[in-house]
């Protein structure tokens, strides 16, 4: 099926279902086949737990739903695909490549107005003059960088998190909230200027160990943001407005960190109403920290998950083509199609409509171990 890694044959592969008259269900792909294995792990925070977590994958029981293709397919609404992770708490590192670093300046810079961003681009990248993506964060040479921007009155807390010691991480979405494959993402009713960002999401166990990865679509509200980093809340965590999927695929002796390091994630937007199409990519080699050093970042001594996390590992993509008017750069549109993929992830799609719009998130972590127990899990 086109939304699965193109080695799907041998992949790992682990998500989370809807089953009609039932509710969330833990499941595997194999050979074709969706199988809910929920009895072997009730949540998928605890099958990420296992020390045999492969073993349970490849060969435990389970109960064989059909091909996934005409599971997904049948559009009778008994299956659909949610976001692979439940109890883990989703986090995001931000400004982790030197193009979405300068981005984030002239956001600020331009205090939420589109219409000066374009020149704001060509100012910023004219005074700074390195190359950032060049300059190891925390390093002697970034401090340098540091003192010369203050001394011009161009430094900026996008450029603190960037290059200085320390990274961005913050929290994305609640646990349970995150849409996956298929579903709409949801923009905030204020925002006229936003773009979907895509990212390899990695999946991190209690112990700060990296078990897999997926897909995200961390939805970006630059006007939002850029207005105040204080409304990073407001600008990103919302109804809808973080897509994740379509499966967690596991690390193995066929896929793990160097296949991450190397990845490279395409982006397709495809406008319902305009017929505006813009292509774009991520190339993972260009980020600024390593996705392990992010980790280390995220937890430790001092910050635990006794459930586990969800990671974004941040993009390098940030829209500039025009849409709406000349120099205003990207933004979406209602109805606009998504799609986020790599080759061995697999594709996200989803379409983009308003949070307020959007059904409301009521099914949370009560409402997961109400239906847990009342299923004898």
């Amino acid at each position: 099926m086109a939304i699965l890694p193109e080695d799907s044959e041998q992949a790992l592969l682990v998500g989370r279902i809807w089953r009609a008259g039932i509710g969330p269900c833990v499941v595997t792909v194999r050979a074709g086949q969706l199988v809910d294995i929920t009895a072997q792990a009730a949540t998928m925070s605890e099958l990420l737990e296992r020390g045999d977590v492969l073993e349970v994958v490849r060969h435990a029981d389970g109960v064989s739903l059909g091909a996934l293709d005409a599971v997904l397919s049948a559009g009778d609404g008994d299956v659909s695909l949610l976001a692979p992770c439940d109890l883990q708490a989703v986090k995001a590192c931000g400004v982790t490549f030197a193009v979405s670093l300068l981005e984030r300046v002239i956001e600020e810079r331009a205090k939420g107005d589109p219409s000066r961003a374009a020149a704001l681009r060509l100012e910023i990248q004219s005074h700074i003059g390195a190359d950032l993506s060049a300059i190891r964060p925390g390093s002697e040479q970034a401090a340098r960088l540091k003192a010369d921007l203050i001394a011009r009155g161009l430094w900026s807390q996008y450029m603190e998190v960037g290059i200085g010691p320390d990274a961005e991480v913050f929290t994305k979405a609640q646990p349970m909230s995150a849409v996956g494959h298929g579903a709409s993402v949801g923009l905030h009713p204020d925002s006229q200027w936003n773009n979907p960002e895509p990212e390899i999401v990695l999946a991190v166990n209690s112990q700060g160990q990296v078990v897999g990865a997926t897909l995200g679509n961390d939805v970006n509200l630059r006007d939002i943001e850029g207005r105040s980093a204080l409304l990073l809340g407001k600008a990103k965590d919302n109804n809808a407005s973080c897509a994740i999927g379509p499966f967690i695929r596991l690390f193995d002796e066929h896929f793990g960190i160097e296949q991450i390091r190397a990845a490279e994630v395409s982006l397709l937007i495809r406008g319902i109403d305009d017929g505006f199409e813009l292509q774009g990519s991520s190339r993972m080699r260009e980020i600024s920290r390593d996705p392990l050093e992010l980790v280390a970042h995220a937890c430790g001594r001092h910050h635990q998950y006794p459930d586990g996390f969800m990671l974004f590992l941040g993009t390098m993509f940030s829209p500039t083509k025009d849409r709406d008017a000349s120099g205003a750069g990207f933004t979406h549109h209602l109805g606009d199609l998504v799609r986020i993929s790599t080759p061995a992830l697999g594709t996200l799609e989803n379409s983009v409509q308003r949070s307020d719009q959007l059904p409301p998130w009521t099914f949370g972590l009560r409402a997961l171990y109400q239906n847990l127990a009342a299923r004898g899990l």
